[in-house]
């Protein structure tokens, strides 16, 4: 344990931050996610944690990248589909409180799917909300 880590940030996602580089990307996927399909270069399993709870551990600690226009990026409702998101005013809550002014993007399905695979890492928890993947861009401390 050390002082001032969230415990909820296992020995190997800290590692993993801590080797992200500035415009790195970071996947917080939810548990209908194709986390294992996806991850080509890390994953991290964070089974038994929703995504709220990683997402505000990791901004903790991990800041966004203040030169891109959306430091965020949600997978979108695929049209059609009648689902409405409330998790992602969990998420501006929570970004707001560790960050002001981000702009969030939402990104069609298959797009997301294809931005997830050129991630540095994808952390895999049990979330159960629809539509729940996010995307974070490392920036600068």
């Amino acid at each position: 344990m050390l002082k001032g880590i969230p415990k909820i940030i296992s020995p190997e996602l800290m590692k993993v931050l801590m080797e992200m580089g500035h415009s790195d990307e970071i996947v917080i996927a939810d548990g209908n996610f194709p986390a294992g399909t996806c991850a080509t270069n890390y994953l991290v399993r964070c089974d038994g944690h929703n995504v709220p709870e990683i997402l505000d551990a990791i901004l903790s600690l991990f800041p966004l990248d203040p030169y891109v226009e959306a430091p965020v990026a949600l997978m979108e409702v695929v049209p059609g589909d009648n689902v409405k998101p409330v998790i992602w005013e969990d998420y501006k809550r929570i970004i707001d409180r560790h960050e002001k002014g981000i702009k969030i993007e939402k990104i069609e399905r298959f797009a997301f799917y294809e931005r997830a695979k050129k991630a540095y890492v994808v952390v895999a928890t049990s979330e159960g909300a629809l539509y729940a993947n996010i995307i974070l861009k490392k920036g600068v401390v």
